[in-house]
């Protein structure tokens, strides 16, 4: 896929564990898990905005966008 989740770097910057994040925003350890692997297929806004609340964060610094990867073809801008 495309895009990448750093949420494991923000978590160790911030010194925090999955398991307190998983409480602060209001979600299973599961689903954090899902979303730190990128397994995912999407992620709520108002589930990404409790997580930047939390770690004092940008969406962008969680998303990284690769150009080029395997991932689905996106139809072109206009």
């Amino acid at each position: 896929m495309p895009i990448q989740v750093t949420l494991d770097v923000m978590l160790a910057k911030r010194k925090m564990r999955s398991r307190e994040l998983a409480e602060a925003v209001g979600i299973t350890e599961a689903n954090l898990s899902l979303l730190k692997s990128g397994k995912v297929r999407g992620v709520r806004f108002d589930t990404l905005a409790a997580i930047c609340h939390t770690l004092q964060c940008q969406p962008g610094e969680l998303l990284i966008y690769l150009d080029g990867s395997d991932g689905p073809e996106l139809p072109p801008q206009a």
